[in-house]
This record gives structure tokens, C-alpha cells and sequence, in this order.
């Protein structure tokens, strides 16, 4: 059973991300957590750790409103992916004979069945989505690292927003599955040769993307 604490955090969270507060709104904490009916203790641990993962910013004397995507955050975000993930497929690609790697290209595998279904048919962003960060939580998992998932955890949200602005351009969703298919296939071909090159363009190119955008 969760916690008051957890309650909060997954309700604040849930409304933020289906769109049910204004970007062009600060908001009092005492006021909203009256209206939901929070105890302020466990809405104020919410509103922090919200902020920590870069859901929204707290505005001194006046409440918090959402985050606004900077330059700054993509370029950020995008150095963190980049070190945490090229590391991991390097390490997935040098150990790509054992069962434990075989296991991860069969899930990878199946992803990419999804991804590619999406892509013929509906070309629905927000489903696509789903199965790109699948694809990339299950690389960076592989380690059983707790370490590097709590750092990726963290910048889920921030990165889920940025790839649905680069997916909203044509043609990247495509591109984005080729990207996905050319660092699985590197990886089941143990190719420690190119494995970083071929992870490392697939943030570099909607990277590029978010900071025209913004």
C-alpha cells in the first residue's frame, strides 16, 4: 500500500502529465492542496520531489508553476543519456554471447515488433513513445544498476517530453526505429567496434532537433 507521501506524488504527477494544469498559472501549495483534499505535509514532499525530477519550479513566496523546456535542460538531459547509455550498450555488446544478454535482444526484439507496427500503421506519437523508452529503460537496466536507474528515472519525464516534440517532425519516427534497429542488431553482433558511434548518434540527432525547437 502506498503511502500518503506516494499518494500525493502519483496524484500531482497524474495531472501534470495528462494535462490537467496550465503552464501560464503559479499555484498557491496551500490553496491546491485544499482543493484535493492533501494533508500539506505529504503535498509539499510531492511538490519537491516534482521538482527534483524536473516536473515543475518552485516560484519564492508565491507557489510553483510547470517546468518550461530550456536550451539548457536539452542539452543537460542529453549529456546524461548519452554517457549513461552509450556505457550500457558497450557493456550489453561485450557480454552478447551469455544468456543474459540473449534474454535482453529477445525483449529488445519484441519491441521492435510494436515500434514497427505503430509506425505502419497508426503513427501514433504517444503509443511509439511507450515502446522507444521500453527499449531504452530495459538497456539501462541490464547492468542492475540501481545507481544509473535512479539517474534515469529521474529524467524520465524531461526526456518522454523531448521525444514527443522530435517524434512530432517527419520522418523521425522512422528514423527512430532505424536508430533503435542499428543499436540492436550492433549489440547482438557483439560489434564493440561501433556499438558507441551508432548509441551515441541516436541522442545526438534529436538533440539537435529539441534545441532548434526551443
Amino acid at each position: 500500500m502506498m503511502t500518503l507521501n506516494e499518494q500525493a506524488y502519483e496524484h500531482l504527477k497524474k495531472m501534470i502529465t495528462e494535462d490537467q494544469l496550465s503552464y501560464q498559472e503559479i499555484y498557491s501549495e496551500t490553496k491546491l492542496a485544499k482543493e484535493l483534499g492533501i494533508s500539506r505535509t505529504p503535498f509539499r514532499d510531492a511538490i519537491h520531489r516534482l521538482v527534483q525530477e524536473g516536473y515543475i519550479d518552485i516560484i519564492p513566496s508565491k507557489g510553483f508553476r510547470l517546468h518550461q523546456l530550456t536550451k539548457q535542460d536539452v542539452i543537460e538531459t542529453f549529456q546524461v543519456r548519452s554517457a549513461l547509455e552509450t556505457y550500457c550498450t558497450m557493456e550489453i555488446t561485450r557480454t552478447y554471447t551469455s544468456r543474459k544478454a540473449k534474454r535482453l535482444f529477445r525483449e529488445l526484439r519484441f519491441n521492435m515488433e510494436e515500434m514497427k507496427e505503430i509506425l505502419d500503421t497508426t503513427q501514433s506519437i504517444q503509443d511509439f513513445c511507450t515502446y522507444d523508452f521500453q527499449f531504452h529503460v530495459a538497456v539501462v537496466r541490464y547492468l542492475e544498476n540501481q545507481q544509473f536507474s535512479a539517474i534515469f528515472d529521474t529524467f524520465m519525464y524531461r526526456m518522454q517530453r523531448l521525444a514527443q516534440m522530435s517524434l512530432s517532425h517527419p520522418g523521425r519516427m522512422e528514423d527512430t526505429y532505424n536508430e533503435h534497429l542499428a543499436i540492436l542488431e550492433a549489440m547482438e553482433a557483439g560489434d564493440t567496434a561501433h556499438i558507441y558511434d551508432i548509441t551515441l548518434r541516436h541522442m545526438d540527432v534529436p538533440r539537435g532537433i529539441n534545441l532548434e525547437d526551443l
